[in-house]
């Protein structure tokens, strides 16, 4: 007799498998040198293990656009993301300050730094859309009562593979953002909006936004 598996149970074997899968190649990419083919190659897998895990997981069965909140508007996320780009910028320069953080803050914005900017955009784009199809779609979904605490701290865990402290501290104050803005629009829509721009604010504006404070110090 053949034994018949929940459809959530066979969801969350492919989510734990897309996540160990996920974090793996994150370390592995992270670990390469920035605008080495390698590189490039591997953040490519790895947005698109999170598109096919979270895909595979459910990640659209529920991320329907709320009736209370037109969620065809663009202004209010793409205008979300540049508070929080401006508050990184402030929390950049502070940490800039301190050794420690400033060496972390360095070696993230190396890796938008060397190759080609294209290439660069591109990746960041595709990462950000697959991180939100995976985290704020089919984790959010398995995650029960509090979706997006554990989204969140699934998101901070996979990016620790980075042994980076201020991409770790970003993946938890912009995870939780973008889990409310999930929960509030019932849609992956608002937050992928968000996450698109700040991500490409973060990569083509805050190191211009770093380089007096770079060469004066």
């Amino acid at each position: 007799m053949n034994r018949v598996v929940r459809p959530d149970r066979r969801r969350r074997r492919i989510a734990a498998a897309t996540l160990a899968a996920g974090a793996g190649l994150l370390g592995a990419s992270l670990s390469a040198a920035p605008g080495s083919r390698r590189f490039y190659g591997l953040t490519l897998a790895t947005a698109g293990t999170w598109v096919a895990g979270g895909a595979l997981s459910g990640a659209f069965s529920r991320a329907e656009p709320s009736q209370r909140e037109p969620d065809r508007r663009l202004v209010p996320p793409v205008a979300v993301a540049g508070v929080a780009f401006g508050g990184f910028c402030g929390g950049a320069l502070v940490a800039r300050r301190i050794p420690p953080l400033g060496r972390a803050v360095d070696s993230a914005l190396g890796l938008a730094g060397g190759g080609s900017l294209p290439l660069v955009l591109l990746t960041t784009a595709a990462n950000g859309i697959g991180e939100e199809v995976f985290f704020r779609g089919a984790v959010f979904d398995l995650a029960g009562r509090r979706p997006v605490v554990a989204s969140t701290a699934t998101y901070a865990l996979v990016t620790a593979t980075t042994r980076n402290p201020a991409l770790v501290l970003a993946a938890a104050v912009m995870g939780a953002l973008f889990g409310w803005q999930r929960r509030a629009t019932g849609s992956l829509r608002a937050p992928t909006v968000t996450h698109l721009t700040w991500s490409l604010l973060m990569v083509t504006v805050l190191p211009r936004v770093l380089r007096r404070p770079c060469a004066g110090r």
